[in-house]
């Protein structure tokens, strides 16, 4: 992989210094446990789902081995580990296509209906709004469902050679993003009989054979179950869920954030909720407690995902829209949760923030406090570190955004780890992992 000097010029840094850089393939997820960093990669033509560096010397961080995908249809974007044991989600490539295609019969029937004969293939294109061109993309996903949804355990006791434990089959376009302990792995997947991606945990204290122990989704999505959704499609599902104790802290996507309590992780229940779509149109990502009180408050946080795109010279990004942004809430009355500030990144921030096919908004954070800094990446606006120390008022103490490289139009940066050292790891979707260290 290429490598740089540490950037000179051309970034824009403030009270943060480069220390590395590689040009390793789009990633989802960077994960540093002791000496080594994992990194879980976006669909990529080589069929690379995971890669492990070894980060002892953080100036010249190298690959020490590397996970492959033997499956095409999907990919392996996300990483966990936790003592020896690691964990890869599978996902299906290109899920949109799936999804679409499982709207093909209804929209063939509907349209055979209203229109008194067989719809032609222009006609269904326009009623799934997609091009003529993806219909027979669509027949032969139909054919052929997708049954690769899951997730993989590996054993890490030897980073540079991980072996394969088990490989645990979930449900529909599979595994998102998770989080995980020593016990139990609390997997976001979709599965059958429900609408979008719901919450399962499993126990993996024998990980050769992980065993499910409970389940937990919001109203409307167990169809099967008889219930009906009041959302369109797959709008509201669960994100991702971390836990804090007994609690797990969930973004279900535009349905908000929800607080579950897991004291009994076989009867999860939810015990605190905040919805604020409408009127922000970006969906909830990513929620956390913090650590400790602030100004005699119990406060949280939680990122949005810029789901937008702006194109130079169309009009892709509706004017007047706000970007995905940094929430903090007062949560000492779960049964009341207030929002007290939000924090916002200007466009004017980043030379690539209107580049073209890329995004400029909030992603994702660091998913652990020690202290009030916040690390947050920005899509198109790099790494910002945010002190929340007064809730109200959120200040930026240091920011990295990168060159981009490898012909990319703008900086995609993607997810965030901090080391033992505090040294900050970054991943691009489209290329790029950077090592950076704030220095106030």
């Amino acid at each position: 992989m290429a490598e740089h000097p540490p950037y000179d010029g051309g970034a824009v840094l403030a009270n943060t210094r480069h220390l590395a850089h590689l040009d390793l393939p789009g990633a989802g997820q960077v994960y540093v446990a002791g000496d080594y960093c994992y990194i879980g990669h976006i669909p990529n033509p080589a069929q690379l789902g995971t890669t492990i560096l070894n980060i002892a010397d953080p100036a010249r961080p190298r690959i020490v081995s590397t996970v492959t995908l033997d499956d095409p249809e999907s990919h392996s974007h996300k990483v966990r580990v936790v003592g020896d044991l690691m964990i890869v989600n599978h996902e299906q490539n290109n899920a949109g296509i799936g999804r679409k295609a499982e709207a093909l019969p209804p929209a063939r029937a509907r349209l055979r209906e209203t229109l008194g004969r067989p719809p032609s293939d222009a006609e269904l294109a326009h009623k799934l709004s997609i091009d003529v061109a993806d219909i027979p993309l669509l027949e032969a996903a139909l054919a052929r469902p997708y049954e690769h949804g899951g997730f993989k355990l590996y054993d890490v006791t030897d980073p540079a050679e991980p072996k394969l434990i088990h490989y645990e089959k979930t449900g529909g376009k599979g595994v998102h993003r998770f989080d995980m302990d020593e016990r139990y792995a609390y997997i976001s997947t979709e599965m059958a009989g429900y609408q979008g991606n719901i919450l399962v945990n499993y126990d993996i204290s024998d990980p050769h054979q992980p065993r499910e122990v409970s389940r937990w989704w919001m109203p409307g999505q167990h169809i099967a179950g008889g219930e009906q959704p009041h959302w369109v499609g797959i709008q509201n599902r669960l994100h991702h869920a971390l836990r804090f104790g007994d609690r797990l802290w969930a973004g279900v996507w535009h349905a908000g954030l929800r607080v579950i309590d897991i004291s009994d992780i076989a009867e999860p229940r939810t015990i605190g909720s905040y919805n604020y779509h409408p009127p922000f149109p970006e969906p909830t990502h990513t929620v956390m407690p913090v650590p400790f009180k602030l100004d005699g408050r119990d406060v949280m946080v939680a990122i949005d995902e810029e789901d937008q795109y702006y194109n130079a010279g169309e009009a892709t990004r509706r004017k007047g829209r706000p970007h995905a942004n940094l929430w903090v809430f007062d949560i000492t009355d779960l049964d009341n949760i207030k929002p007290l500030s939000l924090f916002q990144v200007s466009e004017l921030e980043s030379p690539w923030s209107r580049a073209p096919n890329s995004r400029f908004g909030a992603h994702q954070f660091h998913e652990k406090m020690q202290d009030t800094l916040v690390y947050c990446t920005w899509f198109s606006g790099g790494l910002r570190i945010v002190d929340v120390a007064d809730p109200l008022a959120p200040q930026e103490v240091g920011s990295f955004v990168p060159v981009p490289v490898a012909g990319q139009p703008a900086p995609q940066t993607n997810d965030v780890d901090v080391d033992a050292r505090g040294l900050i790891h970054i991943v691009d979707r489209n290329v790029g992992y950077d090592i950076v260290e704030f220095v106030p």
